[in-house]
This record gives C-alpha cells, structure tokens and sequence, in this order.
C-alpha cells in the first residue's frame, strides 16, 4: 500500500506538470502576441506619418507601408497562436480538474478504504490472541502462586547440604603443649620442637602456624605437621608409639614438610574448587561424599554401556543366524568383525564395572567410617592412633598395623572443594509429556503419571530409557516408548 500511494502521487504530480508547461506556454504566446500588436500599431503610425510628409520620397513611404503591413501579418499569426494554446490550455485544466484529479483521489480514497479495512481484522486478530493468551498468562501466574506458597526453605537447605557435603569428619582436639619442660616436650604443628643436643630453636615469624577458619577471609593453604585426621604427629603423641621419623631433626621433619604437596584444611573460601587439584580416575582426589556420587555414576553410566554392547551382541547373533540359513540375504562371515569388537568391549566394560565397584565399596566404608566416628565422641589424642582410612585406594594396600610412611604423612589433611561445586544443575534439553502412567520401583527410575509434563534432561542412548526431570523436584529414568519427547 506504501508503494501503491507513492505511484498515485507520481501520477498526479506529471499531470500537474503538464497542465502547469501548458499555462507557460499560453503566456509566452499571450506575450508575443502583446509586443506584435505593438510593433504593428507602431509601424502604421510611421507609414502614416511619412505619407503625410511632403518632403519624404515615394520609397520611404513605400517602405514604411510595407513595413506596417508585415507588422501587421505577424500580429495576426501571433493573435492565431495565442488562440489556439488558450483553447488548448483550457481543455487541458478542464480535464486535469475535472478527470485526472477525482480519478486519482478516488484511488488514494480505495487504498485508504482498504488500509483502514485491513488495519481493523489486525486489530481484531490481535485483540482475539490476547484473549487466547490472558488465561494462559493467568494460569502461569496462579501456577507460581502455588509455587512460592510451597516453598519449604527447610527442605531446600537440606537438598543443598546433600549436595554439598563433603564427607570428612571434624578435625579432633588440639593437644596441650607443655612449655614448662624444654628438654622433653613433643614436636608439633606449632612449635619446632627442641633438638637432640639441647639447643634451643628460633621460631621465626614466617613459620608461625595460623589455623584455617571456614569462613576467614583469603585463606592460604599452609603447611601443618597433622595426621591425615587433622590431629597431630605420631611423634606428638605422648605415651603413644614411636613414630618412623622419631630419631630424626625435628626442624628436618618440618622442612620436609614444607617443600612437599602442601595439606589445606576445608573451607568455604572458594565454590570454584581447587584449580590444581589432579584428577585421579578413582576420584580420590574429592572429599568422601563427592566420591561416592562420581563412582555410583560412573558405574551406572559402565552398566548402560554395558548393557547396550549385551543386545547389539544378540542382534549380531540373530542376524547372523537369519544370513547362514538364507544365504541370499547375506553372508555370515561378515558379521565376524563386528561381533568380535562387541565381545572385546563386554570383557572390557565387565572389567571396568568390577574395578568401579571396587572403588566404590572402599568409598561407602569411608564414608560410613567417617560417620561413625563423627557419631561418638572423640578419643582423647594420647591413645587415638593416626588412621589413614579416608586416603585414596592405593594406600590401602599398606597393611593397617603397619607405622603411616612417609607419603602418608605428606598427603593433604583436606583438598579444597572441588570443580564439582561449581557445576552448575543440567539445563533441560527439551520437554516431553507421558503418554502412560509407569511407577518407578527400581533404583535410578523415576514414577510419572499419565498426561505430566516433564523436563528432558537426557536422549535415549539405545537403551530404551530417557532421563527426565519433574517439575516438582526429582530426577530418574523412564521408559522411552512412554514419552512423546519435543527437542528445544
């Protein structure tokens, strides 16, 4: 419609023009005409004059009255032009008024006619989608009025404790340390001891032990001589068995110390998680709780795998069944290959769920360990030998009764959080619907009744199983044949 009202006063600007070049051209002739009627009026005057003169000769009197009657001629064809451009002029001013302009408003009339027609279904069409869309916007906004009077800020707090917690028991109490006798008293994570020729020590300022408070401001990693229980040396025991480094320098022990992998007490300094912390396929490296999460996932995710090698496996063998007794569909010998792989990948996956479980299990004991001495009281520190339960799989290969080596002593009390906690809920990645009701009685489902609307946080990966999540909090695997899924 913009272009066609452009095109509408194109046309009546040429029309305009032309009637606007008409009136020009009927004053330039109107003009000639004027100043031919002059010279000729003029030229009868002279003519008139000369004959009337006695002393003028017959040529001049001949030649002015030819002159007056050219003038005259010309006048004449000037008064014939002016004439016909008037009668010109005049119909076309007649036909510009009275054809040529209703005409063209006439069609910016239709065009507007038809804007204004089209503007009002979209004024209606808009007003019938509002409509359409008030209840919904209505729904919603009920919808999270039910939500925020739900909200049980107790419960949420305890989800996000289960998330976060790291597992490890509470450090136990500091010894008292006896300053009264200097020749005989322990080393430990606060002073540098007294050495064996009985010289005493300078403590200098930048090897003051300062403890780690949860919620101090830019803690520091620093180095304490602590058991891997947070309590102190062997060696700082007293009345309790020699430690390994017992004969030696106590300055030399903490030196040691010191240059080695420097232990880090817990704390909430940072969610980001210790950035050099190496990763370890066991996940020793994460705090207990943290662990056993990785390890239970990670041995679901071997089992799916597992499982779906299992019926790619029996395909293979159907099909290969089907080529040797109707050989036109195929030949069986090229199933081989495929089926040799798929065994190779079974063996491997039983070894890795077996290796999984393992690790699993020594991380349960751990953790329950921890609970249980998190349930008693603690022992007092003379008679509670250092345990080295909560380190990684590889030192449980030392024998229990055995005296800590020395890379067990040098072994962080605590790593910082992890990269874990900075890891962010999964976005969904799509929507599905139920199609059925399915109650979810085994581990790692979830139950979902018929016509629910649920979140798509994984696609099915040949298994037949979909993870969702519910609205209402919950997260499982349902059966893919029950969901009709949409994809974001």
């Amino acid at each position: 419609m913009k272009q066609e009202r452009k095109l509408h006063f194109q046309e009546g600007r040429r029309a305009q023009q032309q009637l606007e070049n008409g009136f020009k051209q009927l004053e330039n002739s109107k003009r000639k005409f004027e100043r031919d009627c002059r010279e000729a009026e003029k030229a009868a005057q002279t003519a008139e004059r000369l004959d009337q003169d006695i002393n003028a000769t017959k040529a001049d009197v001949e030649k002015a009255k030819q002159q007056a009657h050219l003038r005259s001629h010309m006048a004449e064809e000037s008064k014939n032009e002016y004439a016909a451009q008037l009668q010109r002029f005049n119909r076309d001013q007649a036909h510009f008024y009275f054809s040529q302009m209703p005409q063209i408003f006439d069609k910016l009339q239709d065009m507007d006619e038809r804007r204004a027609s089209r503007l009002g279904a979209g004024y209606g069409l808009l007003s019938e989608a509002e409509l359409q869309v008030v209840p919904i916007i209505a729904k919603c906004l009920e919808g999270m009025k039910v939500a925020s009077d739900a909200v049980n800020a107790k419960n949420d707090s305890q989800v996000l404790i289960e998330l976060h917690k790291s597992g490890f028991a509470r450090p136990g109490d500091l010894e008292f340390e006896d300053f009264s006798q200097p020749m005989n008293r322990a080393p430990s994570d606060s002073s540098l001891g007294t050495p064996s020729d009985g010289r005493p020590e300078l403590r200098g300022t930048s090897r003051s032990r300062a403890k780690r408070w949860p919620f101090g401001k830019k803690n520091k990693p620093r180095p304490l001589s602590l058991s891997p229980l947070g309590g102190p040396l062997p060696s700082a025991l007293p009345n309790g068995p020699p430690s390994p480094r017992s004969g030696r320098d106590p300055l030399a022990i903490l030196s040691e110390i010191s240059k080695s992998v420097k232990p880090r007490l817990a704390s909430f300094r940072s969610f980001r998680g210790s950035r050099g912390t190496v990763a370890t396929e066991d996940f020793s490296h994460l705090p207990p709780e943290q662990q056993r999460k990785r390890l239970l996932q990670q041995l679901e995710e071997r089992n799916r795998e597992l499982q779906k090698e299992v019926d790619q496996r029996e395909a293979l063998k159907k099909m290969k069944d089907v080529y040797e007794k109707t050989p036109q569909m195929g030949d069986p010998a090229s199933l081989e290959p495929r089926i040799t792989e798929t065994l190779s990948n079974i063996e491997r996956l039983k070894l890795e769920v077996q290796k999984y479980e393992a690790w699993l299990a020594e991380a349960e004991s751990r953790v329950l360990s921890n609970l249980s001495r998190h349930s008693r009281p603690p022992d007092p520190p003379a008679s509670a030998p250092p345990d080295d339960s909560h380190n990684s799989s590889r030192d449980h290969k030392e024998s229990p009764e055995g005296p800590p080596s020395e890379d067990s002593q040098d072994t962080p009390i605590y790593t910082e959080f992890d990269e874990d906690f900075e890891e962010e809920p999964t976005s969904p990645i799509g929507h599905c619907v139920a199609i059925y009701h399915f109650e979810g009685s085994s581990e790692g489902t979830i139950s979902m009744a018929e016509g629910e609307d649920l979140s798509l946080m994984e696609e099915d990966k040949g298994d037949g199983w979909t993870r969702v999540r519910r609205k209402h909090g919950g997260e499982g695997y349902v059966p893919t044949s029950y969901l009709r899924v949409t994809l974001n």
